[in-house]
């Protein structure tokens, strides 16, 4: 029991990505154990998966891997004592191969699980269920998942219930694998999801009786992590009320798309994907994507407004919120800076669903870099971390779109330097083609070219001189003719 209380405690506490996720995520990873450590781990392994070895190398010689998976690698490092005699196994080889391969091997073979990828083998006394690599997506009201088979571990034990059932050992070398930080939480006896709990339980419901059952046998607690935890406590508590009061407030308000309890559910829900998506874009504990995150929706108790048809809208919520979320941390006495960039976020954060659907003009893009400037890559963040749809098709379609804007965010800029649009005069030249001083007529003339260059890209010099003309006469200003060409005679 010391040497394995003495692996947990030993596990590293820095972090790396998760490579399987959609949305890469910070979490220990098994590949950050000391030579040391992974000595000990499969010294602990050994014993425990010695009935599995031979059908490793049986598995080898016909070049397919196999791995030990499940509560037995949980529970070796628990400490805990298996009486069964029965494995877990997952495989990159697909169910009618693992029949080829055991058939002269095992005493007997079932197919009872062959529809969703296993197939059952007795070896003398002890039993085999050996799965192949797959992804599981479940329809809304069925546990029935579809099964789609994979090629990698990482991204099998990314379907898996709890973090701490996300472990293998790859046979025969007993080599650990722990993309998702299941032994941290083993060492600090928390319950968390792979993914997104919305996303697990909503697939599979048992999951949360497992989890009551986990808590209960093992004495693992079933909370949030980061900041959502911090938060849940403030408004718990009754502190919010007094110095945040905008949060607990989020309770009494319906979501309007029904993806969750109440608004704040939705809001803790963006705030525990924001810290997750931020490492993905370069930013670390990012203050100002969390309190965006945070009081993304605070404007819409104010904004509460029914339908006709009986729905519930939140018109302008993105605007009120905005200006709640200025006076309150203003109050709160944050940073100038910080204020104004959260409550930038906040104003912006449904502009990419203004568009719906459609295709994004090149237009719109160069206004989206625009208007967004300096907080572009926070938008990215919040904007992703917004979308908490639990039906997958239109969470694909949502992140497809996304994922094209970048693209095409990425491919403009390239072509014409989007982080520094400005119209093709500058204020000096606007100044002396209008024949007009420093003043409100030529912001106004400014912003009229900058309108031009958002619409149609870079005019040149020449073309933008006519149109800052055009525009002088439409307004009935007088401006002095263009300068006599040079010429040539003496």
């Amino acid at each position: 029991m010391g040497r394995r209380a003495g692996l947990v405690a030993r596990v590293p506490a820095h972090f790396r990505f998760a490579a399987v996720s959609p949305y890469p995520r910070a979490v220990p990873d098994s590949s950050d154990l000391t030579p040391q450590q992974r000595r000990a781990a499969a010294a602990m392994l050994r014993e425990p998966a010695a009935e599995t070895l031979a059908l490793a190398r049986l598995f080898a010689a016909h070049g397919y891997e196999l791995a030990l998976v499940g509560g037995t690698i949980r529970d070796v490092f628990l400490g805990r004592h298996r009486q069964d005699r029965e494995f877990d196994l997952a495989t990159d080889a697909r169910p009618e191969q693992v029949r080829e391969i055991t058939a002269r091997w095992a005493d007997k073979i079932w197919e009872t699980g062959i529809e969703f990828g296993t197939v059952g083998l007795r070896k003398g006394d002890t039993v085999f269920e050996i799965t192949t690599y797959r992804s599981d997506e479940y329809q809304p009201g069925s546990r029935r998942p579809e099964v789609t088979y994979g090629r990698f571990l990482e991204a099998d034990l990314a379907r898996r219930d709890f973090t701490v059932n996300a472990m293998a050992a790859r046979l025969p070398s007993l080599e650990l694998v722990d993309p998702f930080g299941g032994m941290r939480d083993l060492r600090a006896k928390v319950l968390r999801t792979p993914g997104t709990p919305e996303a697990s339980f909503s697939d599979d419901a048992l999951r949360m009786l497992r989890a009551a059952r986990f808590a209960a046998q093992l004495g693992f607690a079933v909370r949030p992590d980061g900041p959502v935890r911090g938060i849940s406590v403030l408004v718990d508590t009754g502190i919010a009320d007094q110095i945040l009061p905008e949060v607990p407030r989020l309770r009494l308000e319906v979501d309007e798309h029904f993806r969750h309890k109440d608004v704040y559910q939705h809001s803790l829900t963006v705030l525990a994907r924001a810290t997750i998506l931020e490492s993905a874009y370069g930013l670390h504990e990012d203050l100002v994507v969390r309190l965006a995150a945070l009081l993304h929706d605070i404007g819409k108790p104010k904004t509460r407004r029914r339908l006709p048809d009986g729905r519930v809208a939140f018109h302008h919520h993105e605007v009120v919120g905005a200006t709640m979320a200025k006076e309150r941390l203003t109050a709160l006495r944050f940073p100038a800076a910080v204020v104004a960039d959260v409550s930038e976020l906040i104003a912006m954060h449904l502009r990419f669903h203004g568009y719906g659907g459609g295709v994004w003009t090149d237009s719109a893009v160069r206004r989206y870099v625009h208007d967004a400037g300096h907080l572009l890559t926070r938008l990215h963040v919040l904007t992703r971390a917004d979308c908490t749809t639990r039906n997958k098709a239109k969470a694909q379609r949502l992140e497809r779109a996304y994922d094209d804007l970048e693209k095409r965010i990425a491919r403009l800029s390239k072509q014409e330097e989007l982080d520094k649009i400005r119209p093709d005069l500058n204020g000096r030249e606007i100044m002396q083609i209008l024949g007009q001083p420093q003043g409100p007529l030529i912001g106004k003339a400014y912003d009229h070219l900058l309108d031009l260059r958002m619409e149609y890209g870079p005019l040149g010099r020449d073309r933008a001189i006519q149109e800052l003309r055009a525009w002088a006469a439409v307004e009935g200003l007088a401006v002095p003719g263009p300068p006599p060409a040079d010429s040539d005679e003496g």
